[in-house]
């Protein structure tokens, strides 16, 4: 069965970017921390990053990549992360999130949605048996929480403390209920696992 997880990267103190996040730096200033975990170690944006994840990293990125079936992100998420180069890094079909469906480029593996219902129905048609990651950001998340269209939420705790940029729960006045899944820890990240109850 289909399931819609949200994943992301948080801080300690709760940011999933650092300050000024955008084209160029879409983690923010710092924000290079936060995905330490993904690329094995330090990178920066000064320097492309040419690691892999490694050992328990690692096998929570394989477990969830073999999960993937399809993707949904923001229109900011995308245009921080510049397109991705403008191809599609990831192995499966990806749903952007947006306002400006018309403003949309051709090609390049990237399929834009008018509304998060619409991005999320189209992704799970698409992932087939698989699982849907909503990748960010936070606003795409906090809508589909909102919305009552996560069933999994992980999020992976950096070591690091940002002191500003964009809060993942920032202005999110709901409450729900987590059961807990497990746990992952690495010396760059815990990654937690929680079934979100309705």
């Amino acid at each position: 069965m289909t399931k819609v997880v949200a994943t992301i990267t948080i801080s300690l103190d709760g940011y999933i970017t650092g300050p000024n996040d955008g084209p160029g730096r879409g983690l923010g200033e710092g924000g290079e921390r936060l995905h330490y975990w993904v690329f094995g170690g330090p990178w920066s944006y000064e320097e492309e990053p040419t690691g892999e994840a490694t050992g328990a990293d690692k096998a929570y990125l394989d477990g969830a990549m073999a999960r993937l079936g399809a993707v949904v992100g923001g229109r900011n998420t995308y245009e921080a992360a510049e397109a991705w180069g403008g191809s599609n890094p990831w192995p499966v079909p990806f749903f952007v999130v947006t306002h400006r469906p018309e403003d949309a480029p051709a090609g390049a593996g990237f399929t834009f949605v008018n509304g998060l219902d619409e991005a999320i129905a189209r992704a799970r048609e698409a992932a087939g048996d698989k699982d849907v990651s909503l990748m960010g950001g936070a606003d795409v998340i906090r809508q589909a929480l909102r919305g009552g269209q996560v069933d999994e939420l992980f999020i992976t705790i950096a070591p690091v403390v940002l002191g500003g940029g964009k809060r993942l729960f920032e202005g999110f006045d709901e409450t729900f209920r987590l059961e807990h899944l497990g746990v992952v820890q690495s010396p760059f990240a815990t990654h937690i696992q929680y079934r979100v109850l309705r």
